[in-house]
């Protein structure tokens, strides 16, 4: 066989390898759904919906909450929270739906992780109630926005860019060039109402005099004991004493049975594992900076 009937060869099975890899990974998505499995068995049922990482998108949370909400057999949800929060809106238009939930009638008992802060924080504030660890993260009552800047590598390299636009604003926070001091100064308005937003959220939720809340809005972090100190949650605890709060505020008697939403993982997932996951979830954080964010940046 010729050399390059080999190549030929090889090349066509390279194909059908990708063309199989790609109808197994369409055919699984298809196929993929979510359903709850009963974490501990009792009496009447609790929900538990699972926020564990930093806030991109609403969505996933927002649809388990009214799916729980709307299904008459749950009688209160705990909200298990660890993230160090994300962009303004998406955590915002969860806060509204755990709000919405408690509001209609559902108990929703917030049970913080190792880190709840900044969106982490924010989110948690619609609860009925919210229990801290004693070593719990949390806090962060502030505003960031990052954006990077390549003009120095762009000149290095040899590449030019042009911008043609209508407004001196048009592109701000452009990274092909320095900032201005008047962007600045625009940039500090849009996060300064983004700010008074958060104070006045934790100020009305927690019952709190706005000056109490902006003496620890300075973005600094505090630990759950520090924030039952300080009245920024209920009480200190674990999962299981949350599970056993929502249980009480939901007028359940005795052990009650405890389930969560359960994706079942497609083909192409038990295949290459959350690889392809974790990708997208750089991807879409990339892809959508600069935003205004409530997030909690750690010094490592």
């Amino acid at each position: 066989m010729s050399k390059t009937a080999k190549w030929v060869i090889g090349i066509i099975a390279a194909l059908v390898f990708l063309f199989g890899l790609f109808v197994l990974t369409i055919v699984s998505w298809i196929f993929s759904d979510e359903s709850d499995e009963t974490v501990s068995t009792g009496g009447e049922k609790i929900a538990v919906v699972e926020l564990k990482e930093p806030i991109i998108s609403s969505e996933d949370i927002v649809r388990q909450f009214k799916k729980y909400r709307e299904n008459k057999s749950i009688r209160a949800i705990v909200f298990r929270v660890e993230s160090p929060g994300g962009g303004v809106a998406a955590s915002q238009e969860i806060y509204e739906e755990v709000k919405k939930t408690r509001d209609a009638g559902r108990p929703v008992v917030v049970s913080m992780g190792s880190v709840a802060a900044s969106g982490g924080y924010y989110v948690s504030c619609g609860a009925t109630r919210i229990v801290a660890n004693p070593g719990t993260l949390t806090g962060s009552i502030g505003v960031i926005f990052q954006f990077m800047h390549f003009q120095q590598l762009m000149d290095k390299i040899g590449v030019d860019q042009t911008t043609i636009k209508t407004g001196k604003f048009k592109d701000s926070g452009s990274p092909f060039r320095k900032t201005t001091e008047e962007e600045k100064q625009y940039f500090h308005l849009l996060l300064d109402d983004v700010y008074d937003q958060f104070v006045t959220v934790v100020a009305e939720e927690r019952g709190l005099d706005r000056k109490d809340v902006l003496k620890y809005a300075d973005g600094r972090v505090f630990t759950g004991r520090q924030a039952e100190e300080y009245g920024f949650v209920d009480t200190l605890g674990t999962m299981e004493d949350a599970i056993n709060i929502a249980a009480e505020l939901g007028g359940i008697h005795g052990k009650p049975s405890v389930v969560k939403e359960s994706k079942k993982k497609t083909l192409f997932e038990k295949l290459i594992g959350d690889a392809a996951t974790e990708v997208t979830k750089i991807r879409q954080e990339f892809l959508q900076q600069p935003v205004l964010q409530y997030r909690f940046t750690s010094p490592n």
